[in-house]
């Protein structure tokens, strides 16, 4: 039984597997760019995170601040986790971790 291509009969197979590679190649190339993101920007999403923190504290309870900034910490560690399980060792895993745990200031800031 022969295969059934949308391009019809006479489609080339090798075409269409190079377009969907270079198209898979393009999609994950704009994944990468959406997540990379520059300590500078994790440090800033860091002290976001602390000033919340402390404001949420401030405003409700000492135990409510808490529970924010445990919520960033258990973040930091299943990031790390991951990390750690995708291969980066030491101090990579770490700063890809904070990166990923903080780098969403990227998107708040200019």
């Amino acid at each position: 039984m022969g295969q059934h291509w949308p391009e019809g009969p006479n489609a080339d197979p090798d075409a269409a597997g190079e377009r969907y590679r270079a198209d898979m190649q393009a999609s994950q190339e704009a994944m990468r760019n959406l997540f990379r993101v520059e300590m500078p920007v994790a440090h800033v999403g860091l002290a976001i995170a602390a000033i919340a923190s402390v404001v949420v504290g401030a405003a409700w309870s000492p135990r409510t601040g808490a529970i924010v900034a445990g919520a960033f910490a258990a973040l930091f560690v299943v990031a790390l986790a991951v990390a750690l399980l995708a291969g980066s060792r030491g101090w990579n895993a770490a700063r890809v971790a904070y990166k990923f745990t903080f780098g969403w200031a990227d998107w708040i800031t200019p």
